[in-house]
């Protein structure tokens, strides 16, 4: 099913617009959480299974349908070019708080290994101006995920 959708969601055909708000919103914040677990070149099983969880809760999936989301966003960030197409569907898709919370999620992946670098840095932000968010924004966010950090005794950066 999600191998479907995921073939519909990058064409421009009229089964494409059969693709629900919903579904092309998990498929972008599959994609962009994907994105930002490669950023530093090190997919950690961590970083994975906090993806599917994430998955599971954010969109009410199964364990099943989130590692089927997860493994689809990978095949299909390899055959794109760039982010624009997932955070276009974001934007269309998603309020600003849930834009916010995306990036949180972002930032939870990136974090994870209590290190930040460049690269991660720059995607991170090249995500907040893709989802239109601006500096303070992206920076609450990064604030909030790092007190969570401190909180649970995790390294920070």
């Amino acid at each position: 099913m999600l191998s479907r959708l995921f073939s519909l969601f990058f064409q421009d055909s009229s089964e494409a617009e059969s693709i629900s708000q919903q579904e092309r919103a998990q498929i972008a914040t599959a994609a962009v959480l994907v994105e930002a677990a490669r950023a530093d070149r090190e997919f950690s099983p961590e970083e994975r299974e906090h993806i599917v969880t994430v998955l599971r809760q954010r969109f009410q999936l199964n364990q099943q349908d989130a590692e089927e989301l997860l493994a689809e966003s990978k095949k299909t960030l390899a055959e794109s070019s760039d982010l624009w197409s997932f955070t276009n569907a974001i934007n269309q898709n998603c309020t600003p708080a849930e834009k916010q919370e995306i990036v949180e999620e972002a930032w939870r992946v990136i974090l994870m290994d209590g290190a930040l670098h460049a690269h991660e840095d720059y995607l991170i932000h090249k995500l907040a101006r893709l989802l239109n968010l601006d500096h303070p924004m992206l920076i609450e966010a990064k604030l909030k995920v790092l007190e969570e950090c401190r909180e649970g005794g995790e390294p920070t950066p």
